[in-house]
């Protein structure tokens, strides 16, 4: 097919959206550009430009330090050597930023003065431009069509009016319905949710202003309304404005998780708005919540929430993964094995088969990646399959959404432009392949977009809202997709099906350098086993595999209850004999009481018997002494008897009488 190149305006890509961020601060050339920031921004915002301007035209500082005595020079010298070796993309990135942080509209006030760069871009010769009504407004556009294959096989140029999803009656092609009613503040990074026919629009950035109004789109009617939401009667209860989070339908209720805030909290809240009551209300968890972020990916599974990477309050990316039960509400922290995603945000993720999460893309603060990562939910195992078909080029604040077995992205962008491209990845084969294409700036091809799916009369319809294209939007577009999904299909290791041929996966010179995949992971290709192989089976043989496959599933059923009551039969047993056990134990403890006063008795009585012992030594030391006394006496005695009788005789002999006095013994 013959193609032609066209040239189409776009917003100002990297580096000349620097260079006219930094014309607009005051670095063009005056004597003074540090006045000029100092005249515009707070001291502290004009310095770290200053130095990021430094970093980003000179590179890392290398100047000698000024004199500590000059303090304006000293100052300029600290703040841009602190940068070390950051890279010059990314010094202009974070120059941008947070221009747009400080001074949103910089930007439409720039351009008036700047002449914007064209991109190439393929169109056939024979595309005509005719006028297309977005939201009301007209200007000039040609959709294109593409085949599911990726080839483009035409375009169709008209005037999309729309009143509803009846009236969509072209297929893969991006059409704006005529909504009417109080439409939502123009928004990017903002959370999105389908329920029913209704999609709802919580929160987001507005010119670097947070938002925390809840809007309504009804689906049928194409009408806009503003939802006045109550807080709850807890105290704990404040609807903070944020961007950057997720809003997640669950049952008749919509929970918000994680995003920026002007304070943030240490760790991520989870708060939930009741559709039917029309109040917020704060989820209390259990668990080690994760550290408060924005730009992550949070997919229901089940009832459980699968929350990864994003960005904390301190700009630090992180690939950490945690699961949220919203039975028990409790946060769990997930280990897994294999090599995981590089740390990024503002990235795509989508569940298939209620057991794989695939993530896509993403940056970092100066690089986008293309990357596709696939975690086994039930393993918990990371992997790198390769890529089938043209994959996408790199890009972070795209939005997507899973139809089945085919997942959706949109819009999205790099470092030098957004992509303008609508790609859809078959989770089964692993197999990309483009869907249309839109021109010029729309809504579509921007970055912090939303998208969901809905249906009417039993067709998917994807829709999309807002987004940052180099001004803030509030356009809602529609696109009917072509791809169905009709194959009950489960992914397996180590083979690939022969329909599909193995395709290196390509490796962009802008992505960060990634880890090195292992020796079991590097080329990983699946193998799809699909249930319907075989399109002749009749409807019947289909029952008869369903009845085989109950049939067996009940058996198992069985032999896992008759188990469960062996295991229950056994633990009573188990908790009887614990019984008799534990009154054996109480019987012994009884008799080692008893014994225990009786050895004290016998203490006593031995402590008794000691002191008696002891008092009868002491008896028989003084019967001793006593009786050493008699003999004592008793020898006196005897001595005096004897002198007595001697001076008796003397006496006789010498004619004196005997004593009267002394007895006779």
């Amino acid at each position: 097919m013959a193609m032609a190149m066209a040239r189409i305006s776009s917003g100002l890509q990297y580096p000349e959206r620097f260079y006219a961020a930094a014309s607009y601060v005051g670095f063009d050339g005056s004597t003074s550009p540090t006045k000029s920031l100092t005249s515009k921004f707070p001291k502290s915002t004009a310095l770290l430009l200053y130095s990021l301007y430094q970093q980003a035209s000179v590179g890392p500082c290398n100047i000698p330090e000024p004199s500590s005595w000059k303090i304006v020079e000293h100052s300029k010298w600290a703040s841009w050597n602190q940068l070390g070796n950051m890279s010059s993309t990314e010094a202009m990135r974070l120059f941008v930023k947070i221009l747009e942080e400080e001074d949103p509209g910089w930007y439409s006030r720039a351009s008036n003065s700047v002449a914007e760069p064209v991109i190439d871009v393929q169109m056939n010769y024979n595309s005509k431009v005719e006028p297309v009504i977005e939201n009301g407004n007209t200007y000039p556009e040609t959709k294109t069509i593409s085949s599911e294959n990726g080839s483009q096989v035409g375009t169709q140029d008209k005037d999309v009016v729309v009143e509803g999803f009846a009236s969509v009656g072209v297929y893969d092609q991006w059409v704006a319905p005529p909504v009417s009613g109080q439409r939502p503040k123009a928004r990017y990074e903002h959370g999105a949710a389908a329920v029913q026919d209704k999609l709802y629009i919580y929160g987001g950035n507005h010119n670097g202003r947070y938002l925390s109004d809840l809007h309504v789109l009804d689906l049928r009617r194409w009408t806009w309304s503003k939802l006045e939401a109550k807080t709850g009667d807890e105290p704990s209860t404040t609807l903070d404005p944020c961007a950057g989070h997720s809003l997640i339908a669950w049952g008749n209720k919509l929970l918000s998780i994680a995003g920026h805030t002007k304070d943030p909290s240490e760790s991520i809240q989870v708060k939930q708005f009741d559709l039917q009551t029309a109040t917020w209300s704060t989820l209390k968890t259990y668990g080690k919540a994760p550290i408060s972020r924005g730009g992550q990916s949070v997919s229901l599974v089940g009832n459980t929430l699968v929350i990864f990477g994003g960005q904390d309050a301190k700009r630090a990316l992180l690939n950490d993964l945690h699961i949220l039960d919203l039975e028990t509400m409790t946060w769990d922290e997930i280990d897994a094995v294999g090599v995981p995603p590089s740390p990024r945000s503002d990235h795509a993720a989508a569940v298939h088969v209620e057991r794989y999460l695939l993530i896509f893309g993403g940056g970092s603060h100066a690089t986008c990646y293309n990357d596709l990562h696939v975690l086994d939910l039930q393993t918990m195992e990371w992997s790198r399959p390769t890529q089938q078909g043209e994959i996408p080029t790199p890009r972070a604040g795209h939005a997507g959404v899973a139809v089945g077995e085919n997942w959706f992205i949109v819009g999205g962008g790099d470092n030098k432009s957004g992509a303008s491209e609508t790609v859809v990845l078959n989770m089964s084969t692993l197999a990309w392949s483009a869907v249309t294409s839109v021109q010029g700036r729309v809504s579509v091809a921007s970055e912090g977009l939303s998208l969901v799916v809905s249906s009417n009369d039993g067709e998917d319809v994807l829709v999309s809202f807002g987004g940052y294209n180099g001004r803030y939007n509030n356009e809602v577009y529609v696109l009917k997709p072509s791809h169905k999904s009709t194959l009950q299909s489960k992914i397996n290791e180590n083979s690939i099906p022969d329909s599909v041929s193995a395709v290196p996966n390509a490796t962009n010179a802008t992505r960060d350098s990634e880890p090195e995949l292992g020796a079991g992971q590097e080329g990983k290709i699946w193998e799809i086993t699909v249930d319907n192989a075989y399109p002749t089976k009749s409807k019947g043989d289909i029952l008869s595999v369903l009845k085989a496959e109950r049939d067996e599933l009940e058996s198992s059923l069985g032999k896992e209850r008759l188990h469960t009551l062996q295991l229950k039969q056994e633990l009573a047993d188990a908790e009887s004999s614990n019984s008799d056990l534990y009154k054996e134990l109480q019987s012994v403890r009884g008799q080692l009481a008893a014994e225990q006063s009786r050895c004290f008795k016998l203490e006593v009585e031995v402590a008794e018997l000691g002191q008696k012992l002891q008092n009868f030594g002491t008896l028989q030391k003084e019967l001793e002494l006593l009786q050493r006394q008699k003999a004592a006496s008793e020898q006196a005695a005897l001595n005096a008897r004897q002198r007595q009788g001697s001076g008796g005789v003397w006496g006789w002999l010498a004619g004196s009488p005997p004593d009267p006095n002394v007895d006779d013994e």
